[in-house]
């Protein structure tokens, strides 16, 4: 079954920020409703750097209402916290619900299942090279703005989904991608791995 992944924010150049370490993380649990949503705007609803509406890449997609400026938190992916066992059990089927499903890796234990709960994260349409990224922050999932974004643009991500060693020549074909962003590598699926991308995972 093929999730989304993310970067996380640990392992990453980005390090911890004030968005994302310790003292704001504790006013997030601790601190009195207002002036919440002046520290966290993408808490708000309706959201206010985007909306949801019909997309020419897939269904609805996230199009920004507002000039968005690089690293702005849009907003986090929510839906029912789920193991990857239940993961299996409820999509059983791969070749029926792999177009179907918002599941989006968090750990090797959990998955975010956002048919459930979810909430307009699950809208953000994939590119290959999209102004957007995924990142996790202590276990959470957000979206952040990866460049400069301009009103009108639809907000894309990497959906980079797991490849698997039982992936066929069929499954790369439901996988096929059509962002048409010049760097596109015509799949949604991660890339696959360089002979020194392995060297390296294995060190």
């Amino acid at each position: 079954m093929a999730t989304k992944t993310t970067r996380d924010t640990k392992r990453s150049t980005r390090g911890r920020t004030k968005r994302s370490g310790t003292t704001t993380e504790a006013r997030r649990d601790t601190g009195a409703k207002r002036g919440i949503q002046a520290r966290y705007p993408w808490k708000e609803e309706p959201n206010p750097y985007f909306e949801v509406r019909s997309s020419k890449i897939q269904g609805k997609g996230a199009f920004a209402i507002r000039n968005i400026r690089k690293g702005t938190r849009l907003i986090e992916y929510l839906g029912q916290r789920i193991s990857w066992r239940t993961a299996d059990k409820r999509y059983d089927d791969e070749k029926m619900s792999r177009h179907h499903t918002f599941l989006f890796t968090v750990d090797d234990k959990t998955v975010i299942d956002a048919a459930v709960d979810g909430n307009d994260a699950r809208f953000l349409n994939h590119s290959c090279d999209g102004n957007c990224e995924a990142i996790t922050d202590r276990k959470r999932i957000f979206i952040e703005a990866r460049r400069n974004i301009k009103a009108g643009d639809e907000l894309l991500y990497d959906y980079q989904y797991e490849r698997t060693d039982d992936h066929t020549e069929e499954d790369e074909k439901f996988y096929a991608c059509r962002c048409g962003s010049p760097k596109c590598r015509g799949s949604i699926l991660a890339p696959k791995p360089t002979p020194k991308s392995k060297a390296k995972s294995k060190r």
